[in-house]
């Protein structure tokens, strides 16, 4: 039996800056009693504040990171490669679990992601009922069986 109060305490980053696919993803992740607390950047400039404690997120408490990163790739500002490049040269940040989790079909982009450092992409399948069991296995995995790195000081 998994630890429900644990799973909840983990925080998940979604990077995403279409409302429709916030949504989706809000109500994949309830369907699934994923009930993480969600933070959700619109654009990579808000990500990447958040990730650091700058801008609107200034003064919030960096020693506490998500657990996982849900990085859309096509994003207003800064886009998700570049937002994947900056939390990869960064101590604080480098190893942060991160799903690329896109509509692209660039196989560049599967590419760039993976050298870059990505744990995992994802392309979000247009209907919902895949999109939630694509979802559940993200929970299944990166919030309950995998082991993350301890905080960097």
């Amino acid at each position: 039996m998994v630890d429900q109060e644990y799973i909840r305490d983990k925080v998940i980053l979604l990077v995403e800056d279409n409302p429709d696919d916030q949504l989706l993803t809000i109500r994949a992740l309830k369907k699934h009693n994923i009930m993480n607390e969600v933070v959700i950047a619109k654009d990579g400039a808000e990500a990447l504040d958040y990730l650091f404690g700058e801008g609107s997120y200034a003064g919030r408490d960096t020693s506490v990171m998500p657990q996982l990163v849900l990085l859309d790739l096509k994003l207003p500002k800064v886009d998700g490669l570049e937002v994947l490049r900056r939390m990869r040269a960064d101590e604080r940040t480098r190893l942060l679990p991160v799903v690329v989790l896109t509509s692209s079909r660039e196989q560049q982009d599967l590419v760039d992601s993976y050298g870059l450092g990505a744990n995992s992409y994802v392309r979000k399948p247009i209907n919902f009922e895949q999109f939630t069991r694509a979802v559940e296995q993200l929970k299944l995995y990166w919030l309950v069986l995998n082991e993350a790195p301890p905080p960097i000081p």
